[in-house]
């Protein structure tokens, strides 16, 4: 259940939701994850190392939309038995999201099928980026479905109530497609890279990566698996998290899973730059 929060003089700033994508490939030592450094002009979680990801758009949830997969109202079961709308809103976030800031499209000319080179849409990509292009008319005018089935639900954050700018964010995995490939091509990261979670976490010990509770929690999880195909097929139970910020309690200033060893491990560069504070 998501926790209760310590009353604040100032009122909450609404919550977005939003769309975070774990994305995914087997590599010579194990599952790999695809890995971003924001840049540091970013509103939000500027310099941060993140997965693919943002703000659902008002037009993700578009109707008139060829789609493969668990249908809207099963998206809406697993994450909380929301409304299937914003179940579609936020799954169509998620492959806008992942096309836009890393060239991987979940989509293909047919139900059974995905696209293998994605740089024909490159103008298409830099047009759905400035927002000149909804996602619903580029997949209409390319004649692509939506392939819905290519991605899984995997967690949920929500940011904290002290935080100017909050999301609810949810979380999915998905495959790498065979023949594509991720890059860094997108105005808001300065630096991407493949690496194993264990890789991701030492760079963080080490200092040379910020990582935000919500994105050490899933490469903490994605630890324990020895292939894309068992993360791809793993049943997670899906609880919203929203952490609590009190800097009076004498424990860590932000309460939430695990929280005690985020916060043992955490470089104290990343104190300093005040990472406690989670989007």
């Amino acid at each position: 259940m998501v926790s209760e929060v310590i009353a604040e003089s100032q009122p909450a700033a609404p919550v977005k939701d939003a769309s975070t994508v774990v994305l995914v490939r087997d590599g010579a030592h194990g599952p790999e994850v695809f890995l971003q450094r924001r840049v540091g002009s970013m509103a939000f979680a500027a310099g941060m190392t993140v997965f693919p990801g943002g703000g659902v758009d008002p037009s993700d949830a578009a109707v008139a939309l060829d789609w493969a997969g668990p249908e809207p109202a099963w998206w809406a079961a697993r994450f909380g038995g929301i409304d299937a709308g914003r179940a579609q809103a936020l799954v169509c976030a998620a492959v806008r999201e992942t096309f836009e800031e890393c060239g991987v499209l979940l989509a293909g000319p047919t139900a059974d099928t995905v696209v293998s080179d994605t740089a024909v849409y490159a103008e298409a990509r830099a047009q759905l980026e400035r927002r000149e292009l909804s996602f619903a008319e580029f997949l209409t005018r390319e004649r692509l479905v939506l392939r819905a089935d290519l991605l899984r639900p995997w967690d949920n954050w929500i940011t904290p109530v002290v935080e100017p700018r909050r999301y609810d964010t949810r979380f999915f995995v998905a495959v790498l497609p065979r023949g594509q490939r991720a890059d860094g091509a997108t105005s808001e990261a300065e630096i991407v890279t493949w690496c194993t979670p264990a890789e991701a976490i030492a760079r963080w010990h080490e200092g040379l990566d910020v990582l935000l509770p919500p994105t050490w929690t899933q490469l903490t999880a994605l630890r324990e698996f020895a292939s894309t195909a068992e993360i791809f097929a793993a049943e997670r139970a899906i609880e919203p998290i929203m952490p609590v910020y009190d800097p009076s309690g004498g424990g860590p200033a932000l309460a939430f899973p695990h929280a005690d060893r985020y916060f043992a491990e955490l470089p104290e560069k990343s104190r300093i730059r005040g990472s406690q504070r989670p989007e």
